[in-house]
């Protein structure tokens, strides 16, 4: 009796390219509870940045905001998956954090974190031409080849990082068994434009160096109690009981989860101010008077 091991997840067409063909495999629900995420919250602590370097940042953020938004529009630009751009700029963080200086070429620093995040959570990766000619071709492959070996070095190997990213599923799951069938939405519509938009919160707390010392479940869970704010659909008790759920899971203190999730809804504000000052300016007091939340098209931010 022949057995075979081959696993038909396509249609046997021999006309699909083989980019089509790639299949990525559906959430497991057995992997999320309270189980994953305890284990999740005891291993981000290793992977957290050193206090002399948060310190050092503050001081003089525009730099490493700079390298962190330029690692975000690369990952926008190459198609890059959701999970790429924190990684990477997690990579770069505990980098400068073991080193305390920056590179000769700060663009490499930034290309090669992103190489190494690609190689881990994709199957097709960003390739290092790519990289290169993001960079302007300021930087050659051998440079970049070069400093992923001093970054794996550096980081000695251990570059499976823990990020917001990482926790948003098991937060939404746990939020999503409160639903309560209002008929607005379908169920996997409003998951999947809560977790489009905690991901959008989250990217744009890793650009921005005050979230820096936060840890990745606190930040997971501010963004995810911003996009159900700025979502609307829920009652006042409704969100306060979610809000004191995503404090329990993350193990934090109510007031602290409320203060971030404050801290990204200003800083939102911002950045929808910027690009508001950048076009036509007749709506503007009615958008400064309203009160912030997650738009509906997050593609208004200006990263």
């Amino acid at each position: 009796m022949s057995v075979s091991l081959w696993c038909e997840e396509a249609e046997d067409d021999r006309s699909l390219d083989q980019s089509q063909t790639e299949l990525r495999a559906a959430w497991d629900p057995t992997v999320s509870g309270h189980r994953v995420i305890q284990r999740l919250l005891h291993v981000e602590e290793r992977y957290m940045p050193s206090m002399l370097y948060i310190t050092l940042i503050q001081r003089d953020p525009e730099r490493r905001e700079e390298l962190a938004k330029w690692a975000l529009e690369v990952c926008c630009e190459s198609g890059c998956d959701e999970a790429v751009f924190p990684l990477s700029v997690s990579l770069m963080d505990r980098f400068l954090s073991a080193s305390l200086s920056l590179p000769v070429s700060p663009y490499c620093l930034a290309a090669g974190c992103i190489l190494i995040a690609s190689k881990l959570t994709e199957c097709d990766n960003v390739t290092a031409d790519t990289l290169c000619a993001a960079a302007e071709y300021s930087v050659q492959p051998s440079n970049l080849r070069e400093m992923e070996r001093v970054i794996l070095a550096t980081l000695r190997w251990d570059t499976a990082a823990v990020t917001p990213q990482d926790f948003l599923p098991h937060f939404l799951a746990s939020v999503g068994q409160r639903r309560d069938g209002d008929g607005v939405h379908s169920e996997e519509e409003l998951l999947s434009t809560l977790r489009r938009h905690s991901d959008t919160l989250a990217a744009m707390c890793a650009c921005d160096s005050r979230f820096l010392g936060a840890p990745p479940s606190l930040v997971a869970a501010a963004s995810l109690n911003c996009a159900l704010r700025g979502l609307g659909s829920k009652g006042p008790a409704q969100l306060a009981a979610m809000s004191e759920e995503l404090a329990e899971l993350c193990q934090t203190d109510l007031a602290v989860l409320q203060c971030y999730s404050e801290m990204i809804e200003c800083v939102l504000r911002q950045r929808l101010r910027g690009g508001l000052q950048q076009g036509p300016t007749e709506k503007d007091e009615e958008v400064e008077n309203e009160r912030a939340g997650t738009p509906t098209d997050m593609r208004e931010i200006d990263f």
